[in-house]
């Protein structure tokens, strides 16, 4: 995709060289933002520049030995047909303009050469450029916007977001990639939260470009269903159930790969395997588990669950829900609830007399669970989960190992909490508000805004909703159709002109949300004296 600054490509052909030089000096080629990128004095010799040069537009004699103009033009064309042909015809070649016309030629003209008309033929070219530009632009938009949706929608599915009309609405995606039998990878950067800090948020976007670059090259390679960002240094791949088998050498190849092209280690947790939309965010979490073996090994590596024995339910005796409560109360920053839970997740421990190598598995997973949400929401963190995994397995009572997790959790959470004064927080988010501001018309994502504050994702979401009263989506909504709502009643814009304006590619659904926020259609509202 060329920049607005760039300059347009131009190739001139023609047989005579003083009808080349002419078209050189004459025309005002810097001022028309035009680059004459290469001359060609006939047709062969023009194909090869334009296979060679990339030309937008091509200004070339309509007869030439050879390869003439218009066979040329169909060479070119069948090839790239958004490229501009002008030509230059003498008077008794009229019919061959005629015929370059019905071809796809954008215009012509006859010799001698009208200098001035040749300009406003170049002028109107570009304008034609331009648009093709901006079509363009709207197209990479579009499937940009879809290629986001679709990850965000297997993320909400991760994260168990499936109700029934949810479900319906992701059937395209039942139908393929998680029709068949699937397994589900998370590759994990090792050491994220200290490279996190050590990079700048340049550096980061760079990174993580390159490795999401590293990993969508080689997972189409390979034969992957798909591959997305999900946590923070954390992907998310599909493959087919059919290359189970081959999951340990997958593994060992694309943490080489990573490590070789970008000097970072990581590890590759693989689930078992899963069927259908319903079974995702299970299967993520069983490659997530298998992931935590990493904690017990000196170095990177590819982790598989075990398959669970016969007749084991590993929900009927891990505390699910004691879990969920303890990463809301670190969401938001609870410790009276976190340590409460914690007491709580004990009673529950001691009352199923488990077994020490049980419950220590149990509470192992758990610090694993509450650490990795620490990290993602980039809290302080004094410990690393080495160490306090190490520190839990050298104890041997319960009390102990649960002491241990209520006095550093609670304190990290009362120190992250402590270190955010009231008027930090206003100006973190008045930043993020003017951010919006600034940026509304854009395909705007919650990560970009996150980022700008520094924040994660969860962090900032409950930042934002206690200081504004809204979630990001709302405020964002009912800025653009504020905006929105200005440029009806001050200009006479048209309504699906205006959807792109702020923010929206498809006017339909402009039209939609502006009707759901204010009650009436951008018409209505337009025509309404009293709004």
């Amino acid at each position: 995709m060329e920049s607005k600054e760039a300059k347009y490509r131009v190739i001139l052909v023609d047989d005579e060289p003083i009808i080349l030089r002419s078209l050189k000096v004459a025309i005002p080629w810097d001022e028309l933002n035009l680059e004459i990128a290469g001359e060609a004095r006939n047709g062969e010799e023009a194909l090869r520049l334009v296979r060679e040069l990339s030309p937008h537009m091509i200004i070339s004699d309509i007869r030439m030995p050879g390869l003439d103009g218009i066979s040329l033009m169909k060479e070119v064309m069948a090839e790239n047909p958004k490229r501009l042909f002008i030509f230059i015809s003498g008077y008794g070649e009229f019919e061959y303009a005629r015929e370059a016309l019905r071809e796809g030629a954008f215009d012509y003209l006859l010799k001698p050469i009208d200098h001035d008309e040749l300009i406003q033929m170049i002028l109107r070219a570009i304008k034609t450029l331009e648009k093709q530009m901006e079509n363009d632009k709207l197209l990479h938009s579009v499937q940009m916007l879809s290629m986001l949706a679709r990850e965000r929608m297997f993320a909400e599915l991760i994260e168990g977001n499936h109700s029934e009309s949810h479900l319906r609405h992701m059937k395209w995606l039942e139908n393929s990639e998680l029709q068949e039998d699937y397994m589900v990878a998370v590759l994990q950067l090792d050491h994220y939260l200290k490279l996190y800090n050590q990079w700048s948020m340049e550096e980061r976007r760079l990174w993580l470009f390159a490795i999401r670059n590293i990993l969508s090259e080689w997972s189409i390679a390979q034969g992957a269903l798909t591959v997305f960002p999900f946590h923070s240094g954390e992907w998310v791949m599909l493959f087919p159930a059919a290359m189970s088998e081959r999951r340990e050498n997958l593994g060992r190849d694309i943490i080489h790969r990573i490590k070789v092209n970008t000097k970072l280690s990581c590890s590759i947790g693989f689930s078992q395997t899963a069927k259908g939309i319903g079974q995702l965010s299970e299967a993520y979490q069983s490659a997530a588990r298998a992931l935590y073996q990493r904690f017990y090994s000196d170095r990177e590596g590819v982790f598989v669950e075990p398959v669970p024995e016969l007749g084991a339910t590993r929900e009927a005796k891990y505390p699910k829900h004691l879990e969920s409560g303890m990463l809301d109360a670190v969401r938001t920053l609870d410790d009276e609830r976190l340590i409460a839970l914690l007491d709580e997740t004990r009673g529950y421990l001691e009352a199923q007399a488990f077994s020490k190598e049980t419950a220590e598995r149990m509470i192992v997973e758990l610090t694993v669970v509450l650490y990795r949400e620490f990290e993602h929401m980039k809290l302080l963190l004094e410990w690393s989960l080495e160490g306090i995994l190490q520190e839990l397995h050298s104890m041997d009572t319960l009390n102990e190992m649960m002491g241990l997790l209520k006095l550093n959790f609670g304190k990290w959470i009362r120190e992250s909490r402590d270190s955010q004064p009231k008027e930090h927080i206003q100006s973190m988010i008045d930043k993020t508000k003017g951010y919006i501001a600034n940026h509304y018309h854009k395909d705007l994502s919650i990560e970009e805004v996150a980022e700008v504050a520094d924040l994660s994702i969860s962090h900032f979401c409950m930042l934002f909703k206690q200081v504004t009263g809204y979630t990001f989506l709302e405020y964002l909504t009912q800025c653009r159709i504020e905006k929105a709502k200005y440029i009806l009643k001050n200009s006479q814009v048209k309504v699906y002109q205006i959807a792109p304006l702020v923010g929206y590619q498809d006017p339909r659904y402009f039209t939609q949300v502006f009707k759901k926020v204010t009650g009436m259609t951008p018409s209505e509202y337009r025509e309404d004296p009293a709004s």
